[in-house]
């Protein structure tokens, strides 16, 4: 029980007149010397090993420091080069704006049944967005280098140069959708240059720039207006929110008639000063928006601009691309200019052909674009060389139908905007909707 008060000591009684005594005094300060050195050492070994805790501690931070590092996200080059499928490692792509229906579609929202419906389609939805990522940051860079002076010929090149890199081109599995339309001021759609076009792009040049890209098929088309004079910019204002008025009103069950008289009601409240004359901003009356269908551009509804159309509704799963056209001329266009767009007929069944040249280019197009469009540059860069007899021969026969330049009156400036949506089961998603618009 000593330990419980340890100061009180009790000296033995001894006859030799205190001889053991004298010596247990001098022994007890030699043991509490020798008390305190062993805790001084135990004290000592504590702080030594805390410290080591501590290096530990801070070094295997360090080495979580170094993981995040390496986990890291990959990111773009400038110029771009990359594919975009190596910038998600996970495989899983960016889903464009979400739009929520309305009024007696407003149960789809937290329907389980069409969300099961969704998981269901979960491969063709990453697809598509995979193309619209693309689309994304080859506008984006397009968009930063154009400029006053540079050949259409080269703009358009390094355009699909990017987006063969960015998708990683593979055959009719992925890659351009068709060819890149930079219209120029009047001409409205359907214009690239041939191989040898000299057209350089100028300050006061009006360009609408509609290019598209597809995985297995899903396209995405998608469009904007460059216009470095800010003179334009009503135009160009009047065709951007007049396309989102048609983004706004789509919807399962929605008649087209309804999306085009609400376009034009947009289009045509505005007016622009071009050189100090007013002009009021019109709907291209026989240009649409259109369904589209896998590796089928146009696939039979069209969505106009103007009201009177068709009483068709739009459908669940079905891909659209809302385009709208703002003019300055008579809001009407008609076919001009030399022909560099062409596609092959998506119903067409077997015709005999004659030709054997006409045979050979056709087994080229079958390999190469199917039913995409292409044009004759396309034609150039996988070596065909005289084929225009050959191609004029599957016009006529009706295997592939051309599509020339669509104009309005000369000296007049058109603008458009265009953006691909997808009416899924529970929402509207507009996929290739960016920062830029």
């Amino acid at each position: 029980m000593a330990s419980e008060n340890p100061q009180v000591i009790v000296a033995p009684v001894v006859d030799n007149g205190g001889a053991l005594s004298s010596s247990r005094g001098k022994e007890e300060p030699l043991e509490s010397e020798l008390s305190k050195k062993l805790e001084k050492v135990t004290e000592d070994e504590k702080d030594d090993n805390e410290e080591e805790e501590g290096s530990k501690e801070t070094s295997t931070k360090k080495k979580k420091k170094k993981k995040n590092k390496s986990k890291k996200k990959p990111q773009q080059t400038d110029p771009p080069s990359i594919p975009v499928v190596n910038l998600f490692p996970s495989g899983e792509f960016p889903e464009g704006e979400i739009q929520h229906y309305k009024d007696d579609n407003l149960w789809r929202t937290t329907s389980e049944e069409k969300r099961d419906l969704e998981r269901l389609q979960k491969p063709i939805y990453n697809s598509v967005r995979q193309a619209a990522e693309v689309h994304r940051q080859v506008r984006k860079y397009v968009r930063s280098i154009v400029k006053p002076g540079m050949l259409m010929t080269d703009i358009c090149e390094t355009l699909e140069d990017t987006v063969r890199k960015l998708i990683a081109e593979n055959g009719l599995k992925a890659g351009i959708a068709f060819p890149t339309g930079c219209s120029l001021n009047w001409v409205a759609a359907h214009w690239t240059p041939n191989s040898g076009d000299k057209t350089v792009l100028q300050y006061d040049d009006v360009m609408k720039l509609d290019f598209g890209t597809h995985i297995d098929g899903h396209i995405i088309d998608c469009a904007f207006t460059v216009a470095f004079n800010p003179m334009y910019d009503p135009l160009l204002a009047a065709s951007r929110e007049a396309t989102y008025t048609g983004i706004k009103e789509a919807g399962i069950d929605v008649r087209l008639c309804d999306i085009g008289a609400a376009i034009q009601e947009v289009m045509e409240s505005y007016e622009v000063e071009i050189n100090g004359k007013v002009f009021p901003v019109k709907s291209i009356r026989n240009l649409n928006g259109h369904s589209i269908g896998p590796y089928q551009i146009h696939a039979g509804k069209s969505v106009p601009i103007v009201k009177g159309g068709e009483q068709t509704k739009m459908e669940e799963g079905e891909f659209y691309a809302i385009e709208t056209f703002g003019s300055t001329g008579k809001g009407y266009v008609r076919e001009d200019l030399e022909c560099s767009h062409y596609m092959k007929n998506f119903d067409i069944g077997h015709v005999p052909l004659r030709l054997p040249r006409a045979k050979q280019l056709l087994a080229t197009i079958n390999n190469n674009f199917s039913t995409l469009a292409f044009c004759r540059r396309y034609l150039d860069r996988i070596g065909e060389t005289k084929y225009l007899m050959a191609l004029k021969n599957l016009c006529d026969a009706g295997i592939v139908e051309p599509y020339p330049p669509l104009c309005d009156v000369k000296g007049s400036y058109v603008s458009q905007f265009e953006h691909t949506i997808l009416l899924r089961p529970t929402c509207k998603e507009v996929l290739s909707k960016g920062d830029d618009y």
